[in-house]
């Protein structure tokens, strides 16, 4: 990585069915930059902390630090996508539901355990384990014009007043207001037109959210060689990553980035 990056390579993990399909678009003002690419790179199931002693215990006796499901679904994709090319970088997404979100630590260690055990060191610092929070759909709540645009509101809809990653089953309100909704169909449309500036906007909301696009940020800012273009990109200033709050579960990988 001496040389740095000229053009970055953000391949996904994702759990979701909506998400493997449109994820990326969640990422166009990024692309927009011209310096990097979004793809997903594997659909992979939702995992839940490993708490059984008897599975621990069985893991133990075959000499495994990890299951063979992470090692397959999670591991040996990250390991191949990064072994491509030096500017490659790994991003496992998963929805963190309210009924997970007491384990949300234990969640997370399990994913980037598994990432850890199969990656060399650099390569751990090129991937990392973020959460939409409490699943994709609560975002499309802070940018009520995308909403209305393509669910057709009437009276329209205002961007809700408080942190969307409060809202307990977002996808459940969205058809409870719309009965048609469908999060594939209605999802990726709405994707295209989100606004994910006008989301993290306020500082003191969207802390998982953020914390995603802080560590896409810190991988920029690292390894792109030519600082007064980047500069110019201001990807901080566009995502209030300077002044807005930060997930306490996620944050440390973008200090992990840094090194």
């Amino acid at each position: 990585m001496d040389k740095g990056c000229h053009y970055f390579h953000f391949g996904l993990l994702v759990t979701g069915k909506g998400e493997a399909l449109h994820l990326p678009k969640l990422f166009k003002s990024l692309a927009a930059t011209g310096i990097c690419s979004i793809k997903v790179i594997r659909k992979i199931a939702q995992l839940s902390p490993r708490t059984s002693p008897k599975q621990k215990l069985k893991m133990v006796g075959q000499g495994k630090i990890i299951p063979t499901k992470d090692e397959k679904d999670i591991g040996l994709p990250a390991r191949r996508y990064l072994n491509t090319t030096p500017c490659a970088f790994v991003i496992l997404i998963d929805d963190l539901e309210h009924g997970r979100k007491e384990d949300a630590r234990q969640i997370f260690d399990r994913y980037r355990l598994a990432l850890d055990t199969m990656l060399t060191e650099p390569q751990q610092q090129r991937a990392a384990v973020h959460f939409l929070v409490n699943m994709l759909e609560a975002y499309y709540f802070a940018d009520a014009a995308a909403l209305n645009q393509v669910l057709g509101f009437d009276p329209p809809w205002e961007d809700f007043c408080g942190d969307v990653e409060t809202i307990r089953h977002p996808k459940n309100e969205l058809k409870r207001a719309f009965p048609g909704f469908d999060e594939v169909e209605h999802g990726g449309q709405i994707l295209e037109v989100i606004d994910i500036e006008h989301v993290l906007s306020r500082p003191d909301t969207c802390a998982w959210l953020r914390t995603l696009f802080a560590w896409c940020e810190s991988i920029v800012r690292k390894h792109y060689p030519l600082q007064e273009p980047l500069q110019a990109l201001a990807l901080s200033e566009r995502y209030c990553l300077s002044s807005g709050i930060l997930s306490r579960v996620t944050r440390a990988q973008i200090e992990d980035s840094d090194r």
